[in-house]
């Protein structure tokens, strides 16, 4: 099943001096500053051969940039995955001293079922002997199907485990009655990452169809289907994935919540979509009672019921034998992991493949994320660091309602609705205060496939089961461990796991420019996804309701256009440019966010103060850090795919885009008319 319910979030992915007075001008602070030494910023990975006003990405991360290789493992490096890697270190120390001590905890509690399940991963001779001895019940069961109602009726099993196939199904909140639950339908059940893989005729969309065709018919070639058979399945694998790929809205147009948003009656549903037998799936999910559905894409779904229909029970097979396999593949012998590999090369670019222990730590933390989450909580993140973000989370909302009341082209109406969302906004920090139950999950060391198949279905009903419940509004759609922040809308809250607590992002021994220019950034970055192109239709209670006035909504529009337009201009790549329309959520969190962290920073008495560190004003070190936050080197494939799939921009841009539209930059480094990072005045974006 998969949650429908928008979140936006920070990528995992993976951020210069301008005339030559600018130099001087930085020549003689560092001249004239004490030796006074910081914490938090590597002044080594600047590179002063570069100018900041013409490219402050390399200027304040060029040399770690020359000095840090993408390892052969990854398709991108940078500040995020160096933290990520971190983590990872003590992530599997708990998790090779749960698998070892597993035998010895009492059955039935996280402790045993983390260690078991990491354990059963992690024994990859026990998966090599098993060949496809769990799986082939599975398959049996599909190789069975004969007609329409019996694939129906597979369909609507939740203990089916075919994999993400043909559409999204699930509970999540109701977007216009956030006090609710709703059950909701979107598209779905693509194997490439973008529909314009399949339906695009460039050389790269090209490279990339043959590659998985490759990929499909290893893959049945594995299962025992000789070389012809092989290539016929993959054939009609492909054949429905593109039919489905052709129904299917783009990236941009998913952006619309209003159009996305399609409530019917039960009734209505399976009379537009009638092979989906929509009754017999809300019974078998235990939905029985529900009254009305959310469909997404009403157009994807009609498709997918006529497809149903028409496409041969044959074909429809191997797309559910495909679904269900690669949806397991790191439970499957070697020869399985080995060919995903070869084909995910193709997009990512990554020379080898990451080592079992970071992939299946990755899958433990999927299935039992809070088990396992609980046990790092306790090694990895002190009380002291969740106070502190929270009082600089409190300075930020105050230093956002300051920015809201002096807007000058918001009305007085749509500024107290705003002013009401942002005291509204509810803070997570670190990790939850009540923790899932997994009371319900059984957990061996007899199968990893077998563990992994329980974690799906205890995860489906663990969502199913909110259905007819008030919200839970202590809900997490993070991990502790994980390096990232979100803001979810219908519940109008921003949430920051203990793994983004840390250096760079955050520092307890740094300097306020540092943790404002980092964690600072970061909250003000998920607070104004609260008022983006997205965010700004849902209200202080989380419904999908227009809060503004026709003409502030227009000023907004037209001010979101200037920051749409510059990001489309940017070019990493020849031919490839940024989607400034993709990227405009994100591309909006960051101006806002970093206007905030500055704005607040600006209250501290560090800033007031305005004593040089490092040879750098405070301002100056709150812009370099949040550079060295963004900094990062990324392999041609995965910054081709990143533009085409991924809501926020590369890092380079992300870094520099913002900083173009600021005063506050400029004047920080002494930036001049005609230098590149200084826009001109007509052409700068500015709404917060």
């Amino acid at each position: 099943m998969v949650l429908t319910s928008i979140a936006r979030r920070l990528s995992l992915a993976v951020l210069g001096l301008g005339s030559m007075a600018t130099t001087a001008a930085v020549a003689q602070t560092t001249k004239s500053a004490p030796a006074s030494k910081g914490v938090g910023i590597n002044i080594a990975n600047i590179d002063p051969t570069v100018k900041p006003c013409e490219d402050f990405f390399h200027f304040a991360s060029g040399n770690w940039l020359k000095n840090n290789p993408i390892p052969a493992s990854e398709s991108q490096w940078g500040s995020f995955h160096e933290l990520f890697n971190s983590n990872q270190a003590t992530l599997r120390t708990i998790l090779e001293d749960a698998a070892r001590n597993a035998s010895k905890a009492t059955k039935g509690t996280n402790a045993q079922k983390v260690g078991d399940f990491y354990a059963s991963a992690m024994d990859s001779a026990a998966i090599e002997a098993a060949g496809l001895k769990f799986l082939q019940p599975h398959l049996s069961r599909i190789a069975a199907i004969k007609d329409l109602g019996e694939m129906q009726r597979f369909l609507a099993d939740p203990k089916a485990h075919a994999g993400s196939v043909w559409y999204g199904f699930g509970v999540g909140q109701d977007e216009k009655i956030s006090t609710q639950y709703a059950v909701q339908m979107n598209q779905g059940g693509l194997t490439l990452p973008d529909r314009d893989y399949y339906l695009k005729d460039d050389g790269r969309s090209k490279t990339i169809r043959t590659a998985y065709d490759t990929y499909l018919v290893n893959t049945f070639k594995l299962l025992g289907d000789d070389e012809a058979t092989a290539k016929a399945n993959a054939a009609a694998v492909l054949r429905i994935e593109t039919r489905l790929a052709k129904a299917s809205k783009s990236r941009v147009d998913l952006r619309d919540p209003i159009a996305n948003y399609n409530k019917m009656t039960v009734a209505q549903a399976n009379a537009a979509f009638p092979n989906l037998n929509l009754p017999l799936t809300l019974k078998q999910n235990g939905l029985g009672a529900a009254k009305e559905i959310i469909v997404g894409q009403p157009e994807f779904l009609k498709e997918a019921s006529a497809m149903l229909k028409e496409a041969p029970i044959a074909d429809q097979k191997q797309y559910l034998r495909w679904h269900l396999v690669s949806s397991v593949t790191g439970a499957l012998p070697k020869a399985f992991g080995d060919d995903a590999f070869r084909f995910s090369q193709v997009q990512s670019g990554a020379k080898q493949q990451q080592p079992r222990w970071k992939r299946m730590q990755a899958s433990t933390d999927g299935a039992l994320g809070e088990a396992f989450g609980q046990l790092y909580v306790d090694k990895a993140f002190s009380p002291a660091a969740k106070a502190r973000a929270k009082q600089m989370i409190e300075n930020l909302r105050t230093a956002y309602a300051e920015r809201i009341k002096a807007t000058d082209w918001m009305s007085a109406a749509t500024k107290a609705e705003a002013l009401k969302k942002l005291n509204a906004f509810a803070v997570k920090i670190g990790y939850p205060d009540k923790w899932k139950d997994y009371s319900k999950l059984t957990i061996s060391r007899e199968s990893y496939l077998n563990n992994l198949l329980a974690a799906r279905e205890w995860a489906s009903d663990y969502e199913v089961g909110h259905f007819g419940k008030p919200i839970n509004r202590g809900e997490w759609g993070m991990t502790p461990p994980t390096v990232n922040a979100y803001y979810n809308p219908p519940m109008n809250e921003i949430v920051f796991p203990a793994g983004i607590l840390q250096p760079p992002f955050y520092d307890p021994k740094a300097d306020d420019a540092v943790n404002y220019g980092g964690i600072g950034a970061v909250i003000g970055h998920e607070m104004t996804h609260g008022f983006d192109d997205q965010g700004r239709q849902y209200d202080a209670k989380g419904n999908l309701r227009d809060w503004w006035t026709k003409e502030d909504a227009e000023k907004f529009t037209t001010r979101a256009a200037v920051v749409g337009k510059q990001f489309d201009a940017f070019s990493p790549l020849d031919s490839v440019h940024v989607n400034g329309q993709l990227t405009m959520g994100e591309n909006l969190a960051d101006l806002g966010g970093l206007t905030i962290a500055y704005a607040a920073f600006m209250k501290t008495p560090q800033a007031k103060a305005g004593k040089a560190i490092d040879g750098y004003t405070p301002e100056q070190r709150f812009f370099l850090n949040w550079a060295q936050v963004w900094h990062s080197n990324t392999r041609p494939e995965a910054l081709r795919q990143r533009i085409q799939v991924d809501p926020h921009a590369p890092d380079q841009y992300r870094t520099i885009g913002p900083l173009q539209n600021m005063p506050e930059f400029y004047k920080a480094f002494n930036c001049q008319d005609g230098n590149k990072m200084m826009r001109a005045q007509a052409d700068r974006a500015k709404i917060w």
